[in-house]
């Protein structure tokens, strides 16, 4: 073994030694403790990314826009989502990516229902469309970062 095969080995040990991957439940939890998350589509071949504000809605994610871009590309086809956080108390991070279809809520009860969410734009603007993202997978890791900063010691690790 070279010593590049050594020292690649060596990592990649630690990195999945100090990765814990999150259950289901555990994703669920932090996606619905999220305030902000990045809706990750297609447009014209090529990758785009959007922040949105979402909830979390029977086993769902659903977001508010207008017509354009992120709605044209979130419909009926593959979406990501992604939310991340960072925990001082223990200087871990976490990721959490749900990975579905986006579903425009047009039908009567679901339009009435998706209204009563607390979802409010952000910014000023027509955001009438709701979107909802079916999962077909949720997935999550959450890692101790080496030198991290926690707010207890003031300092990082």
């Amino acid at each position: 073994m070279t010593t590049t095969e050594i020292a690649t080995t060596e990592i990649a040990t630690t990195e999945i030694a100090t990765t814990e991957v999150l259950t289901v439940a555990a994703c669920w939890h932090l996606l619905r403790e999220s305030v902000v998350g990045r809706l990750a589509v297609t447009v014209d071949g090529q990758p785009d990314i959007f922040p949105v504000n979402h909830v979390v809605d029977h086993g769902s994610i659903v977001f508010r826009t207008g017509a354009g871009t992120k709605l044209a590309a979130s419909i009926r086809r593959g979406v990501a989502f992604e939310v991340d956080g960072y925990d001082t108390s223990d200087a871990t991070a976490w990721s959490v990516v749900v990975r579905g279809v986006g579903h425009d809520i047009w039908e009567k009860d679901e339009s009435i229902h998706a209204l009563a969410l607390p979802l409010l734009p952000w910014h000023e603007g027509s955001k009438p469309r709701f979107v909802r993202i079916e999962p077909t997978s949720v997935t999550g890791r959450r890692l101790h970062v080496v030198g991290g900063f926690t707010r207890d010691s003031g300092q990082a690790h």
